[in-house]
């Protein structure tokens, strides 16, 4: 019987000396949680129970258990790199089936799609059309690679002053090409429908009457429409148009494009003093562009960035948690699936109860304490030599009596 324990404690001992062989292998694994050796000693049970006196069978290893602590944040340059702050999985898809990870070292495949190292994609909540999240579907996570479509300018915003001594100019007749026929130009880059790019002159010709003035409009060296008036108070501010919106008729680029309806909002434009001056000019349009990054925040929202100043949504990181994570199944590669015992994944997203933050250029490094680690296997080893200690004890017992006549 002296042996069998023994030999029981040895299987224990040699059992923790692989749990922590492998938690200090895996020091610097990205995402890895460290496990625990626990033990249960063994009795020898009658149905009428255990006996008063019984020593003990030995020693059983009764878990390995998961240890799902927060690991350190190392940051990155990569901004497809994500760690967790807090409780939580990114969700996988691999091949259908899910898996679940901290090991936020993520990358686009040849196809767009993010995938970590084994190819798994991750998984986010695709956007709606009227904005937010369908949180009740889960989707790849895919970067656009085509260009972004343009839009068409429709509405200029100008917030001008001109000068309230302006004198009528000296030539009556206007004409673009004669500074003498105008008081002030500028000018602003504005887009059609396919997104090219047009050169749009607004001219300001002082009228005769008190705070009277015409604007002008010219794309690309052609008048756009006829003279449309704009008057000021005595106090320098604009009282027609009532709105401050002036609407030009459509004109027709040479690019194919469809007509351009351009409207110059001057609500704001003012007449003081003896200077012109253009603050600030802002127009709706824009011309195609081509991805150039992504950005995802802590709350898990993936924007993609394209040349043209445009971002677009592409889905929300979903996030998965357990009521017991020590539960889940163990997969190559620092990766779990759900069990019976873990029960089933609750999804939800960052931020939320339950859920931590995602920081994007970061990596959740393994929770090992190599310290921690050496200590459990001097424990570990003293254990082992203790029980082989024990066996020796055990046998030389064993001769004694043997060899007694």
């Amino acid at each position: 019987m002296t042996f069998r324990i023994a030999l029981s404690g040895l299987n224990a001992a040699s059992a923790d000396l692989g749990v922590t062989a492998n938690n200090i292998a895996n020091s610097a694994t990205t995402g890895f949680k460290q496990s625990r050796t626990e033990f249960s000693e063994l009795f020898a049970v009658s149905p009428q129970g255990v006996a008063t006196l019984t020593s003990g069978n030995g020693v059983r290893v009764s878990d390995i258990s998961q240890q799902f602590s927060q690991g350190n944040i190392a940051f990155t340059d990569n901004n497809l790199d994500l760690a967790l702050s807090g409780p939580g999985f990114f969700t996988l898809s691999d091949g259908g089936a899910m898996a679940y990870t901290r090991a936020g070292a993520f990358k686009t495949n040849d196809d767009g799609y993010v995938v970590n190292a084994q190819a798994q994609r991750l998984q986010v909540y695709p956007p709606l059309a009227g904005g937010g999240f369908n949180t009740g579907a889960l989707a790849d996570l895919r970067l656009v690679s085509a260009e972004s479509a343009p839009a068409a300018t429709t509405n200029v915003e100008m917030l001008m002053n001109l000068p309230a001594n302006a004198a009528v100019p000296a030539n009556a007749t206007f004409d673009p090409a004669d500074p003498t026929s105008y008081n002030r130009a500028t000018s602003l880059t504005v887009y059609d429908s396919l997104g090219a790019a047009h050169t749009s002159t607004m001219y300001f010709v002082k009228g005769a009457a008190a705070g009277a003035w015409d604007a002008r409009m010219y794309l690309d060296g052609t008048a756009v429409g006829g003279a449309q008036p704009l008057t000021f108070s005595n106090t320098g501010q604009l009282t027609a148009p009532a709105t401050g919106a002036v609407a030009f008729p459509a004109y027709t680029p040479a690019t194919g494009a469809a007509d351009m309806n351009v409207t110059f909002d001057f609500t704001g434009a003012t007449q003081y003093g003896q200077n012109f001056s253009v603050n600030n000019i802002t127009q709706d349009g824009y011309t195609t562009g081509r991805l150039i990054g992504m950005d995802i925040d802590k709350s898990g929202i993936v924007q993609a960035r394209f040349t043209n100043g445009r971002s677009l949504t592409m889905g929300q990181v979903a996030l998965s948690n357990f009521a017991n994570a020590g539960g889940l199944q163990p997969l190559a590669d620092t990766s779990w699936a759900e069990t019976f015992a873990s029960g089933q994944a609750l999804r939800g997203q960052a931020g939320n109860s339950g859920f931590g933050l995602v920081q994007s250029g970061a990596l959740e490094s393994s929770n090992v304490d190599i310290t921690t680690q050496l200590v459990n296997m001097i424990t570990a080893q003293r254990n082992f030599q203790a029980n082989a200690q024990m066996i020796s004890t055990a046998d030389s017992i064993t001769q004694t009596i043997i060899n007694i006549r």
